[in-house]
């Protein structure tokens, strides 16, 4: 058997001030925007760059319960986890667009990780685990 996570939904505001901050200060690519007129909703999926695993379904919150989740999914922890190979190279770029680290880079036994804030808040590990980490190894 073979299974894969294929979309996370994240619970936005607003479909294109998602896309403007998730494409130009994350850099990821928008890989579907569709409007889906029977549900009067976008199914918008994006991606970082050079990904080929899991990707963010950016989700409208269409009801006054959904609206309280925007920016806090998780009750205040960290929600994705984005890796990248060279941790340096991304967080300099990130903070060069603007991105508010709440936690500063620090080694780690896995790798290097620090913690930023996405438009709504929702937390973000950007992380570059160690080579012999056992997620390194599945994603080669």
């Amino acid at each position: 058997m073979i299974q894969s996570i294929v979309h996370i939904a994240l619970v936005v505001n607003d479909y294109d001030e998602a896309i403007v901050f998730y494409t130009q200060k994350l850099n990821f690519t928008l890989i579907e925007d569709t409007y889906q007129p029977e549900q009067d909703k976008r199914w918008v999926v994006i991606s970082p760059p050079g990904s080929i695993g899991t990707t963010i379904l950016l989700a409208r919150a269409s009801t006054p319960v959904q609206e309280q989740f925007v920016g806090n999914q998780t009750g205040g922890r960290v929600f994705l986890f984005l890796n990248t190979d060279d941790f340096w190279r991304d967080y300099n770029e990130m903070v060069s667009r603007g991105i508010e680290f709440v936690r500063e880079p620090k080694e780690q036994p896995y790798g290097i990780v620090a913690v930023f804030k996405d438009l709504y808040g929702n937390l973000w590990d950007l992380l570059e685990m160690n080579q012999d980490h056992p997620i390194s190894q599945r994603v080669k």
